[in-house]
């Protein structure tokens, strides 16, 4: 299962769909980010694997580089900024009971979708 979908900030392909957890690759273009956002039903481990980026993760905000782990706990608010001046690639694994895209709290968005 590949899906490609492609967002203002960059796109997302999902690699793996099952019952049990979820396999995203995000690109995240150059000093751009995603919306300030929370998840009522799943986790998120995010593995930075190109680039240099910003993120949110509850009450921190932390620069990661290639190969930095950052795990987001679900109802924690969070975000990735793309500081670098290339593509940010970040693999993201999602556990927990739903991973559907309407699980989605969004705070701030830079594209208006709050």
């Amino acid at each position: 299962m590949n899906y490609k979908e492609k967002r203002q900030w960059g796109s997302f392909e999902i690699l793996i769909d099952n019952e049990k957890y979820k396999v995203k690759k995000l690109i995240v273009y150059p000093k751009q980010r995603l919306s300030l956002q929370s998840h009522k039903r799943r986790n998120e481990h995010w593995i930075v694997t190109i680039g240099e980026v910003k993120i949110i993760n509850g009450n921190s905000e932390k620069k990661y580089i290639s190969n930095d782990h950052i795990y987001i706990p679900k109802g924690n608010k969070h975000r990735i900024e793309n500081i670098g001046n290339d593509n940010a690639v970040i693999i993201e694994i999602q556990t927990g009971e739903y991973f559907g895209e309407d699980d989605i709290t969004r705070y701030e968005d830079d594209y208006n979708r709050a």
